[in-house]
C-alpha cells in the first residue's frame, strides 16, 4: 500500500482515496468552453495512479493529447462525515503540490457520448504527488502563488485565491457525501493554462509555502 508523509513527522499515513473537483477556477472553466456548474463536480483518481518526485509520466498509447493541471492538494488526517465549512480545516493535516494529468482526447470522446471519465483521469501516473508540509506552515490556504513550467516555460501561473470553491466548503461538500478517512486526498482545481504535454517533457510545478515537484515525460 503506497505511503504519503508530512516532511519531518512520523508515522506516514496509508494513501487512501483520491477525491478531485473539477471546475473550480473560472478561467480554467473558459478556457475549455464549459459551464460553470451549480454544485460541485467530484471524480476520483485511483491510488495506483500516484507517482512522486523525479518520476516518470507514462502517456497511454490510446491518447494523442495528454494535459497538465497543477493543484493544490489537501491530506486529510483524520475521518470527518458531514463536517461544517467552519470546522473543516480542523481536518487539514497537510499540504502537497499534485498534478491531475488528464487524456484530454479521451475524455472530450467520453464526454460527448455521456460517459464517465475516468479512463481520461485514472490511468497509472496521472496523479504526480508530492511529499506534504503540515497544515500549520501554511498561512492562508487560499492566498498562495501556483504555478507549472514545462521545460521552463512557464505554461500555468495564478493564486489560489482564484478557487471558486475555497478549502472549507470543498471539504463540507464531499464529506456531506461520504465519509473522508485519514489518508484521504483531496485535489482542489486547476486554473487556467493546461496544455498538451510530449515525449520527453520536463514538469515543474510549484506552490508557494508548500514546495515543488519535479517529474519528465517518458
Amino acid at each position: 500500500m503506497r505511503q504519503v508523509r508530512i516532511i519531518g513527522k512520523e508515522p506516514s499515513f496509508h494513501l487512501g482515496k483520491i477525491v478531485c473537483i473539477a471546475r473550480n477556477y473560472a478561467e480554467h472553466i473558459r478556457e475549455l468552453g464549459n459551464e460553470v456548474p451549480d454544485r460541485p463536480v467530484f471524480f476520483m483518481k485511483p491510488a495506483s495512479s500516484v507517482i512522486g518526485e523525479g518520476e516518470r509520466i507514462v502517456i497511454p498509447d490510446f491518447s494523442q493529447n495528454c494535459q497538465h493541471e497543477v493543484e493544490l492538494a489537501l491530506l486529510i488526517g483524520r475521518p470527518c462525515k458531514g463536517i461544517s465549512s467552519a470546522d473543516a480545516m480542523s481536518a487539514v493535516a497537510g499540504y502537497g503540490v499534485a498534478i491531475d494529468l488528464t487524456l484530454r482526447d479521451v475524455q472530450n470522446e467520453l464526454k460527448s457520448k455521456g460517459l464517465p471519465w475516468e479512463v481520461a483521469k485514472a490511468f497509472d501516473t496521472a496523479c504526480p504527488l508530492s511529499d506534504f508540509v503540515a497544515a500549520a506552515a501554511v498561512r492562508d490556504p487560499q492566498n498562495l502563488a501556483i504555478s507549472l513550467r514545462v521545460n521552463g516555460e512557464v505554461r500555468q501561473d495564478a493564486t489560489t485565491a482564484l478557487m471558486l470553491r475555497p478549502v472549507p466548503q470543498l471539504i463540507a461538500e464531499i464529506a456531506a457525501i461520504f465519509t473522508l478517512e485519514a489518508g484521504d486526498v483531496i485535489l482542489t482545481g486547476t486554473p487556467a493554462g493546461v496544455s498538451r504535454l510530449c515525449s520527453g517533457d520536463r514538469v515543474t510545478a510549484t506552490i508557494a509555502e508548500v514546495g515543488s515537484l519535479n517529474v519528465t515525460v517518458a
